[in-house]
This record gives C-alpha cells, structure tokens and sequence, in this order.
C-alpha cells in the first residue's frame, strides 16, 4: 500500500535503465529492492551490487534532497567521527522516472530497535557526532524555513490545534489532553537566540547504522540545514530509553529551555504522523504514540 496518496515510486527496471544510461561503469550490477521494512517516508531504495543504493525519491517535498546532499555532505563528512552518505552520483529524470535521484555508498550494519533502545555507549557515540555537526561553520548554509525543524516552534502550533480533535476520536494509549499540556510547556520555551547550527533533524533510528553496538554511520539528511539545535536533543526521545536517554541529553549539553523545544520536536510530527500514518504507515503511527506518551511523561 503507498504510504501517501501522491506517491511515485520507481521500480528496479527503471533503476536499472537509469544506471546503464547515466552510469555504464554500474550497468553490469545488479539491481534489487530493499525490503519494505527498511523504507522509510520518502524514498524507495535499490541495491546496486554489493556497495551501492540508489535513493530514488517517491514524493515530491523529497526532490530537494538530491541536490542538497551532493551540495553539503561533502562539506561536512570530513568533520564527522561517522560516515555520512557523500553522493557518487547525482542521476537525471529519465526512464519515466520524474525526478532527480542518486547512488550512495552502501553502510553495513544494523539499525537500532525503531522504538528506542537503553545503549549508554551508543548514545555517547551519537552525542558525539551531533556535538561535531554543531561545531561545523554554519556560514552559508541553508537556513530551516518556517515549519521545518530547526526553524521556531510555534510555526507549527497551527498543525499542532487541527490534529488534536482528530486524535481525541480515537483510543492511541495516550491522553489528548495531556499532550496538549505537554505542548503548551514546548511552546512556552524562549526561542533560540544564538547563531543558527548545522542539524541533521531527523537522528531517529532507522537513520542511524551501527555495527558491534558503535556508531558508524549516519544517512537520510533529508532535514539537514542550519537552525535552532534542538531538533537534534530530540534523539534523546526518538532513540533512547532509561539510562541511554540521560546520557545523551547530559551528553549533548544544552539547555532546559533547549531540552523543551526538543520535546516539542519529538512531540509535534508525531501528533500530526499518528493521524497521517494511522493506515497507511502503522510502523510510523506506533512511533508516534511512543513519542507522545514519552513528552507526555517528560513534561507533565
């Protein structure tokens, strides 16, 4: 089942036309869809041999990404203690296919469990990698629009009052009126007023490779940009549970108000993502309802 009404989804024939016509050096390999449990919300990926993936976007707000990876990961992986999906090739619409797309290297490993897992030296690793994205020179990069993550918390406060009536219609393990509350305490957070930082915005599980229990990569910038740091403090929600959530939210070493919008970046989408994913998207709905309850219990 498509995950949105509007999705476009290339298939491994189109990839495979694509690669033998805009990377001969490729066109032997073979082509093969990853599993649907590892697809997330906008891109459908391929194998290509052994090293490689073809990102191939399905909706149109992911076209950007193509271009913003190959513009800005190579100018930040060399600061980073993880890889980072650098582009080997940046791919033309063809093939009936609409859109750019591209082929990245191929990181072996696992993710970690997708609704959150208590590995202390795991969460210092992505500390880690997150205290070095911040550190990276911000000058010229984009800046996170209105309503995206990075950007101010209450340009989102609108998605936020349209959901909660809907949510209220049904029983997700959660009380709607707490989160409201919880919501109300993130709003109420001072806005960040320093110099804007590199983030990632999106250092949920599935984004994050590990092998032996370490840290060794860190994929999908599909939110990446320069704003406010507290969409990625959101992990210590999004990835982490008992101990390991502690330690890197002591690990990341911002501050209470900071923590807050963090809370309401893992509050937020996941408010709006129950009801847009509630059958279309059941792994990402149950995400969701994780975060809500865990704002919930954080804040109130």
């Amino acid at each position: 089942m498509p995950i949105h009404a509007d999705e476009i989804r290339a298939t491994a024939e189109q990839v495979r036309r694509l690669v033998a016509d805009q990377c001969p050096r490729w066109a032997d390999l073979p082509v093969t869809p990853l599993p649907d449990e590892v697809e997330g919300t906008d891109h459908v990926l391929f194998r290509i041999g052994d090293e490689l993936v073809a990102r191939m976007p399905k909706i149109a707000w992911a076209v950007g990404q193509a271009e913003s990876d190959a513009r800005w990961l190579p100018t930040l992986a060399p600061h980073l203690p993880a890889r980072v999906p650098v582009p080997l090739h940046v791919g033309e619409p063809g093939a009936g296919f609409p859109w750019p797309w591209t082929v990245v290297p191929w990181f072996a490993g696992r993710t970690p469990p997708r609704l959150g897992c208590d590995d202390v030296r795991l969460a210092r690793d992505l500390a880690d990698f997150v205290r070095a994205l911040h550190r990276v020179d911000p000058a010229g990069g984009p800046a996170k629009a209105p309503g995206a993550r990075g950007a101010a918390l209450r340009h989102v406060d609108d998605a936020v009052r349209r959901v909660l009536p809907r949510l209220a219609a049904h029983d997700d393990g959660f009380d709607v009126r707490a989160a409201e509350a919880a919501w109300e305490i993130c709003l109420a957070a001072p806005e960040w007023d320093r110099e804007p930082v590199w983030i990632h915005g999106d250092l949920q599980p599935g984004n994050l490779v590990t092998d032996g229990g370490r840290l060794v990569a860190a994929i999908d910038f599909g939110a990446l940009g320069v704003g406010d740091p507290a969409p990625d403090v959101a992990p210590a929600l999004w990835t982490f549970t008992g101990a390991a959530r502690e330690t890197y939210r002591e690990a990341i070493g911002y501050d209470d108000a900071t923590w807050r919008r963090a809370c309401g970046w893992a509050l937020a989408p996941s408010l709006t993502g129950i009801d847009y994913y509630r059958h279309t998207f059941p792994r990402m709905a149950e995400h969701g309802r994780r975060m809500a309850r865990a704002v919930v219990t954080t804040l109130t």
